[in-house]
């Protein structure tokens, strides 16, 4: 596993050199029979190498999910949740909810102090930050009724680095050990990540004997393993234990949902995304639907003009976010209206090309009754039959909560943040909320997280998602102008510089050597506030062309993923 990890590592720096003759960006990986895009080179090879050993996609997604929650934890979980996105080589589309849920025990004010102010520290740390985890019911939700292969086989990898340990990069190491006063906190978090009086190192193997044992017990009895019997007394045990309240009812009734995705189209190409509780897709396709009205050559890229536009349309389209999005069990979300092209056309009438139009007097649309018709991590796979999976999965915060369920090896999350605490009262992404993602017993918190399937003449053309909390969106709809409008390929729409706009806070953030002097000046002299210089999501994507059956696969380089071709 070194040795290829080091030779993977010569071929990125080999193709990186070439792409001095390629633009600005190293050419895509290419594959002829599939493609595994993960956060993680060792999940990158498990994924693949479950392609050819004839799984389908969504082998190769649950595989991957299995195996990130051992070689990425700072994201990848079994103490977390997620939702996955698949399109099926027979044409149709569904999606996969496995987000947390707050448990029986939760209430509307239960983070408020007794004058009534939002107290975030109590929903970001302690066991009181953690919703019910969702990610190990999705994943084996999709196996079976999706998957070709058994639970055994698919989880096998994961169960083996656990056991045998997986060597750290350097990168693994430094985030072990900035981690580390966190860490420090909690006896159980100590016992897998030490202490800062023996920092990690480069070149040391990690070994989690705890996390194989439970991955052991899920490979035995499936979703039981997690939620019931032994695994489930720790969880229960190590949330209460640090302040939460958690029952083993929340645990054993716990259950991923199978949901119908949100779609639109945006210049002829068919966009499939997650719905809510997730607001990426709505929020995607909501953009896209008020972008189509304008005309983009690949030389406006970048310019004032580009940022300007795409910055007030994402106004509109977060103001509806905080109005209007909510776990769809317990609230009605005006979907219908969101996606609407009317919607789309609103929202371009109302931007001012010349003018940016400050975000206080930017309110939620209102709503029109049609007739009826945040750390997080993402990969990207597709197979040779016309099957792809998005999936995203987070904990929350890097690496949750910090707290590691004693005896059972994982993380828990913080998702509890994700509510509206208070409505209006932002939460660690900036992001305001109101009633609809109010805090209530059972219900899913309000996400991000946009998995996404862009079909092109009804097949995949891009896999794309990324982490990021609130910036996910904008990634995502940022790469896919990239392709669409742009004309560039896969890694360069996923490699070039990205800006963020959210409505709330008024600022529009950008990345380093993303936004020339000249240009920020003219987007001041309209009216825009810039923000902060920081980096913006970690994309995990694929491109394919069906008339060549090649598949091009693409990982940043702001993460430490590959691409694996078939």
């Amino acid at each position: 596993m070194r040795r290829l990890t080091s030779f993977k590592v010569f071929v990125l720096i080999f193709l990186f050199v070439s792409a001095f003759n390629y633009g600005a960006s190293r050419r895509p990986v290419r594959g002829k029979n599939g493609m595994v895009v993960t956060p993680s080179d060792i999940a990158s090879v498990v994924g693949a190498q479950i392609l050819r050993e004839g799984g389908n996609a969504i082998d190769a997604a649950v595989a991957v999910g299995f195996t990130i929650a051992v070689t990425y934890p700072s994201a990848g979980n079994l103490g977390g949740g997620g939702f996955m996105v698949i399109h099926f080589a027979n044409g149709e589309s569904t999606t996969i909810d496995f987000r947390e849920k707050a448990p029986a025990a939760a209430f509307r004010n239960m983070y408020l102090d007794s004058a009534g102010n939002f107290v975030q520290s109590k929903s970001l740390t302690g066991g009181l930050a953690s919703g019910v985890p969702g990610t190990v019911a999705g994943l084996i939700y999709a196996l079976k009724k999706y998957g070709t292969l058994p639970l055994e086989k698919v989880i096998q990898p994961a169960i083996d680095l656990a056991k045998d340990g997986f060597i750290l990069t350097y990168e693994m190491a430094q985030s072990f050990n900035s981690a580390q006063p966190a860490f420090e906190k909690y006896p159980s978090s100590r016992k897998v990540f030490r202490d800062t009086k023996h920092p990690f190192v480069e070149g040391e193997l990690f070994v989690q004997p705890d996390l194989a044992k439970t991955l052991e017990a899920i490979k035995e009895k499936g979703k039981a393993g997690f939620y019931e019997g032994p695994v489930a007394e720790k969880i229960v045990a190590q949330v209460n234990a640090t302040g939460g309240k958690f029952s083993f009812a929340d645990l054993k009734n716990y259950r991923a949902v199978e949901r119908k995705p949100v779609t639109g189209n945006y210049r002829g190409y068919e966009i499939v995304s997650m719905g809510p509780p997730s607001a990426g897709g709505i929020l995607l396709i909501e953009s896209l639907n008020a972008l189509e009205h304008f005309d983009f050559t690949p030389e406006d890229w970048g310019s004032s003009r580009y940022i300007h536009i795409v910055s007030e349309v994402l106004k509109h389209a977060f103001a509806d976010r905080a109005q209007y999005i909510g776990d769809e069990d317990f609230v009605k979300v005006p979907k219908q209206w969101l996606l609407s092209k009317e919607r789309g056309e609103e929202i371009f009438k109302q931007v001012n090309v010349k003018r940016a139009i400050p975000s206080k007097l930017i309110k939620p649309g209102k709503v029109k009754i049609l007739k009826e018709s945040s750390e997080t991590t993402h990969f990207s796979i597709a197979d040779a039959e016309g099957n792809a999976v998005s999936t995203t999965v987070t904990l929350n915060s890097w690496y949750g909560n910090k707290i590691v369920v004693d005896g059972a090896g994982f993380l828990l999350n913080n998702e509890m943040d994700d509510f509206s605490a208070k409505p209006g009262a932002p939460n660690q992404f900036g992001l305001t909320g109101s009633e609809a993602n109010s805090i209530e017993p059972g219900k899913r918190m309000v996400s991000s997280m946009t998995p996404t399937i862009v079909l092109k003449n009804g097949k995949p053309f891009l896999v794309v998602g990324s982490p990021g909390g609130s910036t996910i969106i904008t990634t995502v709809l940022q790469v896919i102008m990239n392709v669409i409008d742009f004309h560039m390929n896969i890694q360069q729409a996923v490699d070039a510089p990205r800006f963020h706009h959210q409505w709330l806070p008024e600022r529009i953030d950008y990345e380093q050597y993303g936004m020339p002097l000249d240009v920020k000046n003219n987007l001041i002299k309209m009216g825009h506030h810039i923000g902060i210089k920081r980096v913006l999501g970690r994309v995990q994507a694929i491109e394919i062309d069906w008339g060549n059956h090649v598949f091009y696969g693409a990982s940043d380089p702001r993460s430490y993923g590959t691409a694996e071709g078939l």
